[in-house]
C-alpha cells in the first residue's frame, strides 16, 4: 500500500507478475474457459479469483533477475553458435553460502550425522562430544528418533540450551525457555509474529515500521497479509544509522492511513550491512516506548561483525539495562543456522525470544503455531549445536573454534576487500561493511542511461543489474527490491564469493561499468 509518492516504500519489480499473467492467459480471467473432448470447463482460481494479496507481494532476491541467471547457467552448458563472453554465473544475489563455496563446520555436521544415523554410534571416527550431544538430543525426542513430532515450540532440550545461550551473551540477565519458540529459519518466526498483530482498528490497517533499504522478507510479508509498510529511512551519510527524527516522521505520516504497532530492526543490517551503536539503540527503544510500538529486532548477523570498532549489543539487553520502564516492552527478537559462521541456510533452523507478551497472547501464538506441527528437527539439532558448541576441554573444542574463526576471518577480509574495490570505481560509493554478508552500493548513473531505462519501462537499477548479468554473468539485486530514498539508485552484492573468485568478479565488474559510464556520458 502507498501513503502518498515520498514516502519510502520497496518498489520491487513487477516483471515477473507481468510475464506470469501474459503466460497465463493475458488478465485471468475469471470467465476464461477451456474445451475438451466437448466439454467446457471453467477454471475455478485465476489472476481475478486469487487472493489480491499474493498479487502484489514481491520478492526481489528471488525475483526475475535470478530467473534469467538460471536459463543463463542453462546456456553455459550447451554448445552455442556465439559463446557468451563469460564461462560461469556468480550469484551475488542471496546470502547462501555453502552455495559459494564454504565448507561446513565439522561439528555441527557430525551432531547431525548421528542424529539421522545412529548405527553411527558404534563408530570410532566421532568424538565422544559429539556422541553426547546427539544422544541428548535424541533422548529428547519421542521414540529416540528424529521422525518424530515435537512440541510445536521445539524440543525442551533445545530451547533450554537456546536460554542459556542467551542468558551467557547478555551477560548474565535471565533468559527463560518458556519465551523461547524454535522456528524453521527466522523468517518463519517473523512471519508469524507479523501475523499475530494483523488486526485492523478504526477501519485502518496496522503499520509495520521497516527501514529503508529493507530486507524484502517484510515487505513481502505485508503485502502478503494486507498489511501497511511504514518505511523510515536508514542515514546513508552516517553509515546507516537509523535516525530519530526520520523515525517520527514516519510515524506520523503513517498514522494517516493506518495503525503503526510494530518497529522492524535489522542488526548487523541486511542490506546495508551497518551495526548499530548502544547509543542509537536506546534511542530506538526510548522511541518505540514514547510510540507504543512493539519491538522486532532481527538479529541474525549478530556474530557477523568486522569492523574495527563496532560491536553486536543485543536489542534484549540494552532495553533491560535501561530499567523500568523500557525493560518491560514487549519485543521479539530472532537467529538463524543460515547464517553467522555456521551459513546451513538449506536445514532451516532457527529461534525467537518473545518478552513480555501478555500471558494470554503467547497462550494465542502457540496456539497457532500447533497448527503447523513442529519445527524441523533437522534445524532443532542444528540450532542446538551451535548454542551449545564444544567447550574447553571437550575434544571438538579446538578444531570447532579454528574452523569458526577461519569463516568469520575471511568474511571480514571480504568485507574490506568488497568496499574498497567498489570505492575505486568511479561513479560507486560504498560505506564500510560493518557486518553482515552484504554490501550496498550507491549508483550515479548517467543521465541518458536513466531516460533509457524509463523508456524500456524499468527501474534504472533494475535495467543496471539485468545489463551486468548479461554482459558479465554477475547476479545482483537493484537496490529498488530493497527501498531506496527517490532519485538513487543502489544495488546488493554479498560478499560470499572465495578472495579468488570475488577478485575475478570485481574486475568484471569494474569493466562493465567503466564502459557503461563511458557509453552513456
Amino acid at each position: 500500500m502507498q501513503h502518498h509518492q515520498e514516502t519510502p516504500h520497496s518498489t520491487g519489480q513487477t516483471l515477473g507478475i507481468r510475464m506470469a499473467a501474459t503466460q497465463n492467459g493475458g488478465s485471468g480471467d475469471a470467465g476464461h474457459h477451456s474445451q475438451k473432448d466437448g466439454v467446457s470447463s471453467k477454471k475455478t482460481l485465476t489472476l481475478d479469483t486469487m487472493n489480491p494479496h499474493i498479487k502484489v507481494m514481491e520478492y526481489a532476491v528471488r525475483g526475475p533477475l535470478v530467473i534469467r541467471a538460471g536459463e543463463i547457467e542453462a546456456m553455459l552448458k550447451k554448445k552455442m553458435d556465439k559463446p557468451l563472453p563469460f564461462t560461469e554465473v556468480i550469484r551475488a544475489n542471496i546470502g547462501d553460502c555453502h552455495a559459494m563455496g564454504q565448507v561446513p563446520i565439522t561439528f555441527i555436521r557430525q551432531v547431525l550425522c548421528l542424529c539421522f544415523n545412529p548405527e553411527l554410534f558404534e563408530s570410532p571416527d566421532f568424538a565422544s562430544d559429539v556422541k553426547d550431544r546427539a544422544r541428548r538430543i535424541l533422548a529428547s525426542c519421542q521414540g529416540k528418533s528424529v521422525g518424530s513430532y515435537t512440541d510445536s515450540t521445539g524440543l525442551e532440550v533445545v530451547r533450554r540450551d537456546v536460554a542459556e545461550f542467551i542468558t551467557n551473551r547478555d551477560g548474565g540477565i535471565p533468559s527463560s525457555p518458556e519465551n523461547i519458540i524454535l522456528t524453521a529459519g527466522a523468517s518463519e518466526g517473523i512471519k508469524a509474529m507479523l501475523k499475530l498483530m494483523n488486526f485492523e482498528r478504526e477501519g485502518k490497517p496496522p503499520g509495520v515500521m521497516v527501514p529503508i533499504p529493507q530486507y524484502p522478507l517484510y515487505s513481502a510479508t505485508i503485502a502478503e497479509y494486507g498489511m501497511e509498510q511504514v518505511g523510515y529511512f536508514l542515514d546513508e551519510d552516517n553509515n546507516w544509522a537509523l535516525d530519530i527524527s526520520d523515525l517520527k516522521r514516519a510515524v506520523n505520516e503513517a498514522r494517516k492511513t493506518s495503525n503503526p504497532s510494530v518497529i522492524v530492526v535489522i542488526n548487523p543490517g541486511n542490506p546495508t550491512g551497518q551495526v548499530l551503536t548502544e547509543e542509537n539503540i536506546r534511542e530506538i527503544i526510548r522511541f518505540a516506548y514514547e510510540e507504543g510500538l512493539f519491538i522486532m529486532a532481527d538479529e541474525v548477523y549478530q556474530d557477523n561483525v568486522y569492523a574495527h570498532g563496532s560491536k553486536f549489543h543485543s536489542f534484549k539487553k540494552v532495553m533491560t539495562e535501561m530499567g523500568s520502564p523500557y525493560s518491560e516492552m514487549e519485543i521479539a527478537s530472532f537467529y538463524s543456522t543460515s547464517k553467522g559462521f555456521m551459513g546451513e541456510c538449506g536445514i532451516r533452523g532457527g529461534f525467537m525470544e518473545v518478552c513480555n507478551l501478555d500471558p494470554p497472547v503467547m497462550a494465542m501464538l502457540k496456539k497457532m503455531l500447533s497448527a503447523k506441527l513442529c519445527p524441523t528437527t533437522a534445524g532443532q539439532a542444528c540450532i542446538d549445536t551451535v548454542v551449545n558448541p564444544p567447550k574447553e576441554g571437550e575434544p571438538s573444542y579446538e578444531s570447532f573454534m579454528s574452523e569458526k574463526k577461519a569463516v568469520l576471518t575471511s568474511l571480514a577480509e571480504r568485507a574490506k576487500m568488497i568496499t574498497q574495490a567498489f570505492n575505486l570505481i568511479p561513479g560507486i560509493h560504498c560505506n564500510d561493511v560493518q557486518g553482515a554478508m552484504y554490501a550496498f552500493p550507491r549508483l550515479d548513473l548517467p543521465h541518458k542511461f536513466v531516460e533509457e531505462a524509463k523508456i524500456k519501462k524499468r527501474e534504472p537499477d533494475f535495467y543496471y543489474a539485468l545489463e551486468l548479468l548479461e554482459n558479465t554473468g554477475i547476479c545482483i539485486v537493484p537496490g529498488s527490491g530493497f527501498g531506496q530514498r527517490p532519485g538513487t539508485y543502489h544495488f546488493r552484492t554479498t560478499i560470499l564469493p572465495p578472495p579468488e573468485r570475488l577478485k575475478s568478479m570485481m574486475e568484471r565488474f569494474t569493466a562493465f561499468h567503466t564502459k557503461l559510464m563511458e557509453k552513456y556520458k
